[in-house]
């Protein structure tokens, strides 16, 4: 792995060489400091003072360059402009086609501004946590925190960029207007239109949806997937970028793959309705639904590694082999009716977890998808499991019957085993035809992102804010941008993690409390999900249509609640807040689930079943993309990565929350509600706690 100092000499623009951050002079400054403290010349706070003073400086010299060129840019559209107005009243199609060259020559110079701010914020980013590596200070959060929003900063000149937001739209504007309203009075603002086809805007694009994070509803469903975008990846020119991509993306593929995460979802949820009835009819408690739901999890906190590391290799034979387990678990799990036996159905859901494809469903998105559409393919992760959960419920709803054909049982409990088994064939029909494995090459780095994501266009006035800079809890060793260290140290400072061992020693504890939170969370999920059906009979009497009713109607919440969120919230609030308001809300919603007022009410029950779970969908969201943001880049890649650690906790929390359910079933049904919930109220008070001790690392 090339040091980043050799990166940036090799990549910055000849012409403006004096306008980057000096990161070779920033960093001997760093290895002069220590010395320095340990003979005692400087103090702490004098390096402190001296280390900021030099950063603003370089981040000014930065921001006056940036403005300087925003200016030159604007007066030359300012003279296009006219040149524009003019050829309205007498058009020429040779002059014309003289101004669209003259647009995408200005459209090429400003592919080059935003690759210059680019690469001096990641240097930025680099040198402060280099700066805090070195020395164990935390200074990256003091220093963002003192000049992100101070209005003198010249921090928020580079970071927000604001001017450049009308540059690109002028750009745009004009190229598709000289494009495709010729002769047309309308403006491009008045009717609806196709996105222009221009390869210098499209390049524009790309390089927006890198530099910017924008708060848009495309980017919260993608955080929603924890699909992250490796760090080395954003010092590759988009032309680069592309020629690499070209050969792996394939449109059927990444549809198979977002079915396989679709019915992976309905196949979790269709038997929750049920499960208590199957249970009984089985001879045991109808508390026992726990184990049988939590089976699946069970299995699949083993099936996440495995497949994880199988993607490396291939993303075809997996999804095969997930398509056949999966066919298999089905058909035992209906067949266990007939055989009266707990254990085969057991066996069914185990083999159902062991078939979990979604670790290479992420990272085919990842790894495969062109970074220009990988926004709108990790929203479509989230949206076809959010989808599949509301559906699986209410597929069980409309199973109601009950018949033989000769000696096999088609009923309200097997035909979910069945539907699944059938659909499960049909799908590896499918996917035996129209998948097509991608090209790897000899030497490939997989930049498995199991976390969010790209960007997509949008907001470029809300511009490059703080998660650019400060993705700073990484740990990285101090050769990992040393030019004097050797090219092996290098390479060992960023290879990914070999083991849960080694990826939890590159946990800081901004990482821990966020994997605590989505902990919290799912197992908070779970015990209102799973034991639903047993609750809803007990307290209400509810036939099994009515439970999958309700599921269904938790399940629709999922996608309006994240545009509300994504749209409109998360541009008024920080993410951080955001997060802290919804664990607070998912503690009142636990609280109002308990049975403390005889008698328990339909309204009560359903109302903070709501609260918990529409609070508790909002928190996911936000927790992956501040997830996203404070995990080392190592964790960004290789089979033990950020999205396997994720998976892994929210997994552990679903069978930890399903093992309750049914130990609680055992001091009666009429203690069950109270005794499941306690574990989630203590859970999520201390995730609260944790919360606000990290919640100044939290950017």
């Amino acid at each position: 792995m090339v040091a980043f100092g050799k990166k940036l000499k090799e990549r910055s623009i000849e012409e403006w060489q004096e306008y980057y951050i000096n990161y070779k002079l920033m960093k001997k400054k760093v290895k002069q400091y220590g010395p320095q403290i340990e003979v005692g010349s400087l103090d702490r706070r004098h390096v402190l003072k001296d280390f900021s003073r030099m950063l603003d400086h370089q981040i000014e010299k930065i921001a006056l360059f940036m403005l300087e060129q925003q200016g030159l840019l604007s007066s030359r559209l300012q003279k296009l402009r006219e040149w524009h107005d003019a050829l309205q009243d007498e058009p020429d199609l040779s002059e014309i086609s003289k101004l669209r060259e003259a647009y995408r020559s200005v459209g090429q110079d400003l592919l080059k501004l935003l690759f210059f701010i680019d690469m001096n914020a990641i240097g930025i980013r680099k040198i402060l946590k280099k700066f805090d590596k070195r020395f164990g200070y935390r200074f990256t959060n003091y220093y963002v925190k003192t000049r992100a929003d101070h209005p003198y900063s010249q921090l928020q000149q580079v970071f927000r960029h604001v001017g450049l937001g009308a540059v690109v739209g002028a750009i745009s504007r004009n190229l598709h207007e000289l494009q495709n309203n010729e002769g047309s009075y309308l403006s491009i603002y008045d009717q609806p239109v196709l996105p222009l086809q221009d390869p210098v805007v499209d390049s524009i694009k790309n390089a927006v949806d890198r530099l910017t994070h924008s708060t848009n509803f495309l980017n919260f469903m993608a955080q929603h997937a924890l699909i992250m975008q490796d760090e080395d990846l954003l010092m590759i020119p988009a032309d680069e970028q592309a020629e690499q991509e070209e050969g792996r993306y394939h449109f059927m593929s990444l549809l198979l793959n977002l079915a396989n995460t679709f019915l992976y979802m309905v196949n979790t949820y269709i038997i929750v309705p049920t499960a208590d009835d199957y249970s009984m009819s089985l001879g045991a408690a109808a508390t026992v639904c726990g184990v049988v739901i939590g089976a699946m999890a069970v299995a699949q906190l083993f099936s996440s590694v495995y497949f994880s590391a199988w993607s490396n290799k291939s993303y075809f034979k997996p999804l095969i082999f997930s398509s056949i387990v999966l066919f298999f678990g089905n058909l035992l799990y209906a067949l266990a009716y007939d055989f009266n036996s707990l254990a085969l159905l057991l066996i069914g859901r185990l083999f159902c977890g062991f078939g979990s494809a979604r670790a290479v469903n992420r990272r085919y998105i990842s790894d495969c998808v062109p970074l220009k559409i990988r926004m709108q393919a990790s929203a479509g992760f989230v949206s076809a499991s959010a989808l599949g959960m509301a559906c699986g419920p209410a597929l069980a709803g409309l199973l109601q019957t009950d018949f033989k054909i000769k000696n096999v049982t088609f009923n309200q409990d097997t035909l979910p085993g069945w539907v699944m088994a059938v659909a499960w064939l049909l799908y590896l029909v499918w996917l035996a035809i129209s998948f097509r494995e991608p090209a790897r090459e000899p030497e490939e780095i997989h930049t498995s992102q199991e976390s969010t994501s790209a960007d997509q266009d949008g907001n470029i006035e809300k511009g490059l804010k703080k998660p650019l800079l400060l993705a700073s809890e990484e740990t990285e060793q101090d050769e990992e941008d040393d030019g004097d260290g050797s090219e092996e140290s290098s390479d060992d400072s960023r290879k990914p993690a070999n083991s849960f061992v080694g990826a939890y020693k590159l946990l800081t504890p901004s990482v821990k409390v966020q994997l605590l939170i989505y902990f919290m969370l799912k197992y908070a999920m779970e015990i209102l999900l799973s034991e639903s059906s047993v609750v809803t009979t007990y307290y209400f009497g509810w036939s099994m249509s009515s439970v999958s009713i309700f599921l269904f109607c938790l399940g629709l919440t999922v996608l309006p609640v994240n545009l509300v969120v994504g749209s409109y919230i998360s541009n008024m609030f920080e993410d951080r807040q955001i997060l802290l308001a919804s664990e607070i809300m998912v503690c009142i919603g636990i609280l109002l689930s308990f049975h403390v007022v005889i008698p328990y009410t339909v309204p009560q029950y359903v109302f903070s079943g709501f609260i918990m779970f529409v609070s508790a969908e909002v928190l996911e969201g936000v927790n992956l993309s501040l997830l996203s943001r404070v995990m080392s880049s190592r964790l960004s890649r290789g089979t033990y990565n950020g999205g396997l650690l994720s998976t892994e906790a929210g997994t552990i929390a679903r069978v930890i929350a399903d093992a309750t359910i049914t130990l609680a079933g055992f001091l009666g049904q009429s203690m069950l509600l109270n005794v499941t919930l306690l574990p989630s109220l203590i859970i999520c008070v201390g995730s609260i706690v944790a919360t606000c001790y990290t919640y100044n690392s939290l950017y």
